[in-house]
């Protein structure tokens, strides 16, 4: 790679690589994020190559691993350009017949998305719903991006926002612009990123450090990693550019070591970056020195609040410690620390070339912008979505989400991560945005989006993510370290019918302690699921402590299995499935569970034959009493 030393020579070399790739020659992108890797993509990419070949097309199509383009319930997302054709859940053995029809200007039809309420197809990708409701601004190009050549990144504008800023913006200028978009920072608190910027700017030691936030540890979450994993180089140019505007030489990349595809793809991308003279001595002949070096976490949760990151980039135990001055003041070994997430720098260079007043069209008053979302749970799709701030839960859960999948209702959405809260159904039309969810008792977090259906039990989702919490906090303070495991030791006896009057309000004692005297913000927020779902569900948990019933029938201590003497044909499914032999009959024999053997692990429940539906769940309700030997032939023929 020759050495770029000037932005004349950067557009050069942009336009020889721009003038060397036919606009209207056949490119084949197939997902090669980890979601689509996972499904089988690395055969799908080699079974491509090889077909080419063998139909001697290499001089007229091309075929690549890309980035994650978001849809992951559907992988492998195969998509052919020019022309947008848009294939899901490809095949290797798909391949021959993707290769001959794509020359033929054919479309494979049972490769296309159907939409599963009209039964049309879509054969563009931005015809697809999940893609059409959503406006792309930063995960768009994920799936044109070969993230190992960093060729595709400067054919699509790469690296212009950086040439812009060394050579025609001050460094305050810079600052302004940033903070003229009113850019929150995507990993947590939302705290406005050029105020951060601005405080280690004018921080009083010269060296200062830039720092990229990928450890990403809320279950369900993956936004951070397809942006790391897909267009690695957008995030090194925003990191560029954040660290001239506080003048720091230094940048650091802290990745989760369970990301490997990211590790891998992002130093890549640096070692490409320095060949070309965009980070590095002198970027781009400017005297603008900038290196970066990427660290590997253990994968600790509490790694992700931005004085243990630090502590841990140090090389000491990742714990937080008191903020007594701001880490953007006193951050990484005592010096002025700019510390934001994996998508809040994938938006500079946005901002830079298209202005603060085209990043601000978007979203509301207060949160400015478009934000990526995993959207994960009980919904038809899913994946990663990115959206405009001020969209309504309903838009995403049906309009990109596509509803509930088997017709249920839904029930809550948990946002924020482990440390957010449930929303429920009554709030669906709320517009999220950082203020709207911290005042309906949830958080924007880095974007985590569970969904949950009427099956969904709400003291067990406080419980889990308690559980969670409990193991992940350092253990440091008092308050965080003992009132989450007494806060999960509530919940766990009230999941198991031992809870107690009086165990709602000793719960909110417990969360507000937390929130008030915790070191650092895994504490402070811990108590959002139990206080959310008191808030929104308390009848559930006066249903399990006064009742002893759960109301979703998912409490498992709380549940018992009958069956029903009416209903059943003595069919000897559920016998012959059962793994505690908790169940008694033969041929002709209605069959009978003894509840002194039965484990409740709900066999015989979900194989008993539909049409026949004979086994009931109970909760909070007697079981019937046994049917007498003598009482249980079936003198009825049993259905077909």
């Amino acid at each position: 790679m020759p050495r770029i030393n000037s932005p004349d020579e950067l557009e050069k070399v942009r336009n020889g690589i721009v003038s060397r790739r036919d606009p209207n020659r056949t490119c084949i992108s197939i997902c090669a994020g980890t979601g689509c890797l996972a499904s089988g993509a690395n055969e799908v990419i080699t079974a491509f190559q090889a077909e080419i070949e063998k139909q001697g097309l290499e001089t007229a199509v091309d075929a690549k691993g890309t980035g994650c383009p978001g849809f992951c319930e559907r992988g492998p997302v195969v998509v052919i350009y020019p022309e947008e054709i848009c294939y899901l859940e490809v095949k290797p053995e798909d391949v021959p017949e993707i290769v001959s029809q794509t020359l033929q200007k054919k479309v494979v039809d049972r490769l296309l998305y159907v939409d599963p309420a009209t039964g049309e197809k879509a054969s563009r990708e931005s015809d697809i719903p999940f893609y059409k409701n959503q406006v792309r601004n930063i995960i768009g190009n994920n799936i044109r991006i070969d993230p190992k050549n960093i060729d595709d990144y400067l054919a699509l504008g790469g690296y212009s926002a950086l040439a812009k800023v060394l050579f025609r913006m001050t460094s305050e200028q810079v600052l302004n612009e940033v903070k003229k978009a009113d850019l929150r920072g995507r990993g947590g608190g939302g705290f406005p990123t050029g105020r951060k910027w601005e405080e280690s700017r004018n921080g009083p030691d010269e060296i200062k450090y830039v720092i990229v936030n990928a450890d990403e540890g809320d279950p369900g979450a993956f936004m951070d990693r397809a942006l790391l994993e897909g267009n690695p180089h957008s995030i090194l140019e925003g990191l560029t550019i954040g660290a001239y505007a506080i003048g720091s030489h230094e940048g650091y990349i802290y990745v989760r070591q369970e990301y490997p595809l990211a590790v891998e793809n992002v130093t890549i991308a640096i070692e490409q970056a320095e060949e070309y003279g965009l980070l590095g001595k002198n970027i781009l002949g400017s005297g603008f020195d900038f290196t970066v070096k990427v660290h590997q976490g253990a994968g600790a949760f509490v790694s992700g609040e931005s004085s243990a990151l630090m502590t841990a980039l140090e090389g000491r135990v990742g714990e937080p410690r008191p903020k007594y001055i701001h880490t953007a003041v006193k951050g990484l070994w005592e010096r002025p620390s700019v510390l934001n997430n994996v998508e809040t720098w994938a938006n500079v260079p946005l901002i830079i070339n298209k202005g603060a007043d085209w990043f601000a069209q978007f979203g509301t008053e207060g949160s400015k912008g478009t934000k990526i979302f995993s959207l994960v749970g009980k919904i038809n799709n899913t994946g990663l979505v990115e959206v405009p701030m001020g969209i309504t839960l309903r838009d995403i859960i049906y309009k990109v989400g596509g509803g509930i999948p088997g017709g249920k209702r839904f029930k809550a959405v948990q946002t924020g991560g482990p440390s957010g809260g449930c929303i429920p159904e009554e709030r669906l039309d709320m517009k999220v945005d950082f203020d709207e969810l911290t005042r309906a008792g949830s958080m924007m977090g880095s974007g985590g989006m569970i969904v949950m259906d009427e099956d969904t039990c709400m003291v067990d989702v406080a419980r889990y993510f308690l559980d969670f919490l409990s193991d992940e906090s350092c253990g440091k303070c008092v308050p965080c370290r003992e009132g989450i495991r007494q806060m999960f030791k509530i919940l766990s006896n009230i999941g198991k019918g031992k809870g107690k009057e009086g165990d709602i309000e000793l719960l909110e004692e417990l969360s507000e302690t937390a929130r008030e005297a915790s070191l650092c913000a895994l504490g402070k927020s811990a108590p959002n699921p139990v206080l959310s779902t008191i808030r929104y569900f308390r009848e559930e948990y006066e249903a399990h402590i006064k009742e002893k019933r759960c109301p979703a029938y998912s409490c498992k201590e709380l549940l018992s299995y009958h069956i029903d003497p009416e209903k059943c044909q003595a069919c000897m499914t559920c016998l012959k499935k059962c793994p505690a032999e908790a169940i008694s009959g033969g041929k002709k024999r209605i069959h009978v569970i003894d509840q002194e053997k039965c484990t409740k692990c709900g066999t015989c429940f979900e194989v008993c034959p539909p049409r026949f539906g004979a086994v009931k769940k109970i909760s909070g309700e007697p079981v019937p009493p046994p049917i007498p030997e003598a009482k249980r032939i079936i003198v009825r023929e049993s259905k077909p």
